[in-house]
C-alpha cells in the first residue's frame, strides 16, 4: 500500500532503490528506500537490517496464523505487510525521510502509519525529528494554534462538523501523539514542518489521516535546540 506522505513535501526525485516485492503463500511484503539513502552506506546498513527483522517478523506471525487455522477450521487470510520511505528534504546538513507502513494480519482490514526520521550528515547518525526539539511540549505550544484550526476545518470539510464522528476524536490531538516531518522548499534550509494524524488518532478508521504541512515561524525557531537552529529557515 503506497501512501505519498504530506503531497507537496515530498521531494519528486527520491527515486526508491530497486527491491522486488517479495511474496509467498503466506505473506505479501514490501521495503523501499530512495536512492539518496541507498547512497550512506551506514543508513543503507541500517534500513537493510531494518527490513530483514521486519520481513522475518511477517513471515513468522504469517506461518503461525496459517496453523491456528488449519487447527480451528477457520480461513486464512494472506498477511500484508510494507515500509516505503521517501525523501522530505535533502539539505547540507541533513536527509530528511518520511515513512509510511501499512499492515494486514487477517482481520476486517489493515492499519497504516507514519513516521520520519533525519540523517545528519556531519555527525553521521539517525536522528528522531522531534529530537531537534528543546521539548516536545514545547513544539506543540508553537504549533498548536495552526494546526488545531487547520484540524477544525478539515473535519468540516470532511465531515459537516468540527467535532468529528464519535466523541473519542472530537479534540485535537498533541505534537506528541502525531508524525513530524520536516521540509525544505529551497534545500538549504527546513521552512517547513509536516504534521500527520494517523487513523484512529484525530479520526475514526474511515476518517483516514490528517495530513497538514505548516511554516517553519519564530516560534517554532524558538522551539528549535540551538545546535540545530542553522539548519532551519523562518518564512
Amino acid at each position: 500500500m503506497t501512501r505519498m506522505i504530506l503531497l507537496g513535501l515530498a521531494l519528486a526525485a527520491s527515486a526508491a532503490s530497486a527491491q522486488a516485492p517479495r511474496t509467498s503463500a503466506n505473506y505479501d511484503f514490501v521495503y523501499t528506500y530512495p536512492s539518496q539513502a541507498a547512497r550512506i552506506a551506514p543508513l543503507k546498513a541500517w534500513l537493510d537490517a531494518d527490513k530483514a527483522k521486519l520481513r522475518a517478523k511477517v513471515a513468522g506471525e504469517a506461518a503461525a496464523f496459517r496453523r491456528e487455522t488449519q487447527r480451528d477450521g477457520s480461513p486464512f487470510r494472506k498477511y500484508d505487510a510494507s515500509k516505503e520511505w521517501q525523501v522530505v528534504a535533502d539539505t547540507p546538513r541533513f536527509l530528511s525521510l518520511s515513512v509510511a507502513t501499512y499492515d494486514y494480519s487477517g482481520g476486517a482490514h489493515g492499519y497504516g502509519a507514519s513516521g520520519g526520521l533525519l540523517w545528519d550528515k556531519r555527525a553521521a547518525k539517525r536522528i528522531e525529528p522531534k529530537a531537534v526539539f528543546v521539548s516536545v511540549a514545547g513544539l506543540d505550544a508553537a504549533l498548536r494554534k495552526p494546526w488545531c484550526d487547520w484540524l477544525k476545518r478539515e473535519r468540516v470539510n470532511r465531515l459537516g462538523s468540527a467535532s468529528g464522528t464519535d466523541d473519542i476524536f472530537g479534540q485535537c490531538p498533541r505534537v506528541k501523539e502525531l508524525a513530524v516531518l520536516l521540509g525544505s522548499s529551497s534545500g538549504k534550509g527546513f521552512d517547513r514542518i509536516g504534521l500527520i494524524a494517523d487513523q484512529y488518532v484525530a479520526g475514526s478508521y474511515a476518517e483516514g489521516p490528517y495530513e497538514v504541512t505548516l511554516p517553519v515561524t519564530p516560534a517554532v525557531l524558538r522551539a528549535v535546540k540551538p545546535e540545530y537552529r542553522a539548519a532551519f529557515v523562518v518564512r
